[in-house]
């Protein structure tokens, strides 16, 4: 599924497989191991094909057919990345309130830190 749409996406936007390899910073054959699947994209680069076609990384591998998320999709995203970090849950499982308060207050926190990191 994913040499499918970045092809499909590819040509949509007019680019050529040397347009993407050079968005990459790989080679053109790099590139095009991915569009023949004779190779897979590691996170990063995933995250950056999903960043330059404006879409999500689910619809890249065919896990959605919805190929953008809602901003508050890409909100709840960043939080449960966020409140999933395995350096944080020893902080969110000591919280003594009820979970549900627990993971609201999180989440106050997570705002905290997005407001501080936009400045």
């Amino acid at each position: 599924m994913l040499s499918t749409r970045l092809k499909m996406l590819r040509t949509q936007h007019r680019k050529t497989q040397q347009d993407m390899a050079d968005v990459l910073g790989i080679s053109r054959q790099g590139y095009a191991k991915y569009e023949n699947n004779l190779g897979e994209p590691d996170n990063s680069t995933l995250s950056k094909l999903a960043d330059y076609f404006n879409v999500s990384t689910d619809y890249l591998l065919g896990r959605s057919d919805i190929p953008t998320l809602t901003q508050e999709e890409k909100e709840e995203a960043e939080f449960q990345a966020f409140a999933n970090n395995p350096k944080l849950n020893v902080f969110y499982k000591e919280l003594p309130e009820s979970q549900e308060e627990a993971v609201e207050r999180l989440r106050e926190i997570w705002e905290i830190i997005k407001h501080d990191y936009k400045k």
